[in-house]
């Protein structure tokens, strides 16, 4: 757990200049404390505590201004920069080492009907990827390792 912490913190103190400090990014960073609590709801979500992983998912969201669906699927060492408006949706998938910069969607097209044969709904990222500020990916869409959308 405090493994995890420590990567989460050298992180977000090695991808953005502006951080001076581990108890600065503890303590006012709203990336790492939404990307923290979504930990906690997935948790939650996997062994089907449904309202427990929702209530902790929408605390982190009015906190933050970042939402992310407890049942999304996320790699390690994902940055969130500048968070607010940020959106990730059910059945979104993220690598590792990706980064997200302020008012990213990452949506579905049907609130009901997803991918006739996996039922997903949202996008995949690969690794090493970065969205930018703005970008709305919607769909079951596959975005491929190392590459740079809206940025």
């Amino acid at each position: 757990m405090f493994d995890r912490l420590r990567e989460d913190i050298s992180t977000f103190k090695r991808r953005d200049p502006a951080a001076r400090s581990a108890l600065e990014i503890f303590f006012l960073y709203p990336g790492l404390k939404a990307i923290r609590m979504h930990r906690r709801a997935n948790w939650c979500y996997r062994r089907r505590m449904f309202f427990l992983a929702r209530w902790i998912s929408q605390r982190a969201a009015r906190k933050t201004g970042i939402e992310i669906h407890p049942a999304a699927t996320i790699g390690r060492r994902f940055f969130i920069d500048h968070g607010t408006g940020i959106v990730v949706g059910e059945t979104t998938i993220i690598g590792d080492n990706v980064k997200l910069y302020q008012g990213v969607t990452l949506g579905a097209l049907s609130p009901r009907h997803g991918h006739a044969v996996t039922g997903k709904r949202h996008p995949t990222l690969g690794d090493n990827v970065l969205i930018g500020a703005g970008t709305k990916v919607l769909g079951p869409v596959f975005i491929g390792d190392n590459a740079r959308i809206g940025a």
